[in-house]
Order: C-alpha cells, then sequence, then structure tokens
C-alpha cells in the first residue's frame, strides 16, 4: 500500500487531511529504499518499529482539525493495513529470516602462541593484539618469542 494510502485512511479514522499523517507514513515506508518488496517491511513493521516511530514523532501530533492523535495509534493503523490486520514482533520478522553460513562465521578472539619457553604451555594472546601494529621501538609478540627461542638454545 503507498504511504499516501495509508494517509487516506489516517483521515477517515482520525480526521482532518492527509497531509497530517504524511510524514509518519512515508516514514515507515522509507525503508523500501533498501528492498523494494514486502520485506523491507521488517525493519519497521513490527511492535518495535511502532515504539520507535513514538520516539521520532512524539507522542502525538496535532492534526488540521485541532485533534491530537496518538502516534502509536497511527502507526498501528498502518501495520495493521500492511500486516494482514496484526501487529507483529521483531522476532516474527527474524524468526523467518533462513540462516546462511556467513551469517555467523565470526573471527577468532585469541589465537595460540609458541610458549616462549620450550616444554612451557602455549599462551592465548588475543588476536586483536598480534594484528595490532608495535611501535617501531617495540617487536612484536612473534619476534619476542622468536628471541626467547634463541637465548635458549
Amino acid at each position: 500500500m503507498n504511504p499516501y494510502h495509508h494517509a487516506e485512511t489516517s483521515v477517515r479514522l482520525f480526521g482532518g487531511q492527509a497531509e497530517d499523517y504524511q510524514p509518519l507514513h512515508d516514514w515507515m515506508d522509507d525503508t523500501k529504499r533498501y528492498y523494494a518488496d514486502f520485506r523491507h517491511r521488517a525493519l519497521r513493521h513490527h511492535s518495535a518499529g511502532i515504539f520507535e516511530g513514538e520516539a521520532v514523532f512524539g507522542n502525538t501530533i496535532v492534526n488540521s482539525s485541532g485533534r491530537n492523535v496518538p502516534v502509536r495509534l497511527i502507526l498501528e493503523q498502518h501495520v495493521r493495513e500492511d500486516c494482514g490486520g496484526r501487529i507483529p514482533t521483531v522476532a516474527d520478522w527474524l524468526g523467518n529470516i533462513r540462516a546462511e553460513v556467513w551469517m555467523n562465521r565470526g573471527y577468532p578472539i585469541e589465537k595460540k602462541v609458541a610458549a616462549p619457553v620450550e616444554g612451557a604451555a602455549p599462551v592465548d594472546v588475543p588476536v586483536s593484539v598480534l594484528n595490532q601494529a608495535a611501535p617501531p621501538s617495540v617487536p612484536s609478540v612473534e619476534t619476542m618469542v622468536e628471541l626467547i627461542r634463541l637465548r635458549k638454545k
């Protein structure tokens, strides 16, 4: 449904003019810029999106008839019109996303580094430390480990 048609429904429900409601309905459907089919709704067409809209627009708007209209009611109307009469939760949307391997492929946070002293256990060193560029005057962890090995020989 086009945001303007949502605004016309708001006029029938709450009075005023379509222009009173257009910014709210435009905001709800702004996510079409990211995905131009029904899946754009997963980003705002749910209970949390309605509360987010209240944070953006305030608790009420005053329409051109002078009536205070709760923003939550306007956005609930929009979501119900687009989602078969119901207001889904974020979990309803995310629970229907098929998991792909790339979505859960993290990076290791630790890497085993050979023990600096022969016979000692390997040391867990955070990858972030290993990847940091050491200042020119400070040798890297790998260099320090190698120096200790060479001294022991």
